[in-house]
């Protein structure tokens, strides 16, 4: 097999990569290329602690077998998985270790898992935030989500109250989380006002949580190079699979080629072979009569939803037409400049959203930065830095996150007002077609 004296090598440094808890030996990856029993609860294991880490969620490996398959059944599920003889695997962990591989090599490949679990495991010592000066798209994104609304009977349908208790509740929480950021970030400026001056490195020039503790209890600090040592054991493992990952993945093409002989060997000689438009290359692939099928449905799936789209496009076409013309008829009965007025507004409203969108990006930060307090004698007394280092850091201020923050929320409170409107001018349609009822506003 080519590679096949790199291949140990990159299956190591793969384990050795893998957080502590979650490490498999490379004994277990080739008897799940055999599909031996004996490695399946390793791998539900191993899939169950590295989903959880991902999600941040809380576990334990005391947890219940079945617990932890129903959890990365649904995970694997959330993520994409769409191989069905996983989600048929049995619940007590008894077969299936080959299933578990090849998902497991999914989620390598598909969400880069070692790099998301390096990221969040690696020891913090500085004082870090969470900071998004991104675009919001997400109105964009669901926008074709919420079209259709799923039909529920009178059986399913809930009660008000319920959900204005479950909205009351959020907003208590959103108070109590946003009390305790409070607190914690004059905790936190506290800090980095007395100790301002007093580190070796001039640019972050005050101590964190981190470093005040190791101030105070010097003990610590061994427990802390502990963690400092296996996590640049993690990261030289992380380098070393990096350059051997290809051998992995041609272990991989086997490991799918095997699994092809022996499907094709369990079924019948007189099977029946369903008709495809594409060549038959089944002598050189034989894994080729899957993937066909696949893409021929995937071929059929993409014909009716570009038919449903276009009945869709009509639909919609036609609405806007009936809706052009009620709306012509309406402006020839009231009040024509009035009406223009708000048309106006509406396109203002609309080209300042333009305008910042246009509007040349500096500075956009996502993800976790440190926070650095700088002096009064500075352009801001807070920043959020990215690296640390001798040569300045690109950092961008606080006082340019809460602009760009009430920015967007002025354009959100645009947007509330705009559908609120629609709202109730949709409720007066509906109002006046009910005769002998009196709607009161709240």
């Amino acid at each position: 097999m080519p590679g096949g004296r790199a291949l140990p090598g990159a299956v190591g440094a793969l384990c050795r990569a893998m957080p502590p808890p979650a490490r498999l030996v490379p004994e277990a990856l080739r008897r799940a290329k055999l599909d031996r029993p004996q490695a399946t609860l390793d791998f539900w294991r191993l899939l169950y602690a590295l989903l959880k880490q991902i999600h941040g969620g809380k576990w334990s490996e005391a947890d219940a077998i079945d617990t932890q398959i129903r959890f990365v059944k649904s995970a694997l599920w959330y993520q994409g998985y769409g191989r069905p003889e996983l989600y048929r695997l049995p619940s007590d962990g008894s077969a299936g270790s080959r299933e578990l591989l090849l998902a497991f090599s999914w989620l390598l490949h598909r969400i880069s898992l070692l790099e998301q679990l390096l990221a969040r495991n690696r020891v913090r010592t500085g004082d870090e935030t969470s900071v998004c000066m991104c675009e919001d798209d997400l109105s964009q994104s669901e926008q074709g989500t919420t079209e259709i609304a799923p039909e529920y009977g009178p059986e399913d349908r809930v009660d008000i109250r319920y959900l204005q208790w479950l909205n009351g509740r959020l907003r208590f929480q959103w108070r109590s989380l946003h009390a305790q950021h409070q607190e914690q970030c004059k905790l936190l400026h506290k800090i980095h006002l007395l100790t301002s001056g007093s580190h070796v490195d001039q640019i972050l020039g005050h101590f964190s949580v981190t470093e005040m503790d190791l101030i105070r209890q010097p003990e610590n600090y061994k427990q802390l190079v502990q963690l400092l040592e296996l996590e640049t054991m993690q990261l030289e493992a992380f380098l070393e699979w990096k350059q051997l990952e290809l051998v992995y993945w041609q272990w991989m093409e086997t490991v799918l080629d095997n699994m092809a002989e022996e499907g094709n060997m369990c079924k019948p000689q007189d099977a029946h072979i369903e008709k495809s438009s594409l060549p038959k290359v089944t002598s050189c692939c034989p894994w080729a009569d899957s993937l066909t099928g696949q893409i021929n449905k995937l071929s059929r799936d993409l014909m009716a939803l570009r038919d449903q789209l276009h009945e869709l496009v009509t639909h919609r076409r036609s609405a806007w037409e009936e809706k052009v013309k009620a709306r012509a008829e309406d402006l020839q009965r009231e009040d024509f400049p009035a009406t223009v007025r708000k048309i106006q507004e509406a396109v203002e409203l609309k080209l300042l959203d333009l305008s910042n969108l246009c509007a040349p990006k500096k500075n956009k930060v996502h993800g976790l930065c440190r926070l650095v307090y700088r002096s009064k004698h500075s352009a801001s007394k807070t920043g959020f830095s990215r690296s640390v280092s001798k040569e300045p850091a690109p950092a961008v201020s606080a006082t340019e996150v809460i602009r760009e923050l009430q920015m967007r929320e002025a354009s959100l409170q645009r947007e509330l007002k705009q559908l609120r409107e629609e709202c109730r001018q949709r409720l007066d349609e509906i109002a006046e077609g009910l005769d002998g009822v009196i709607c009161i506003s709240p």
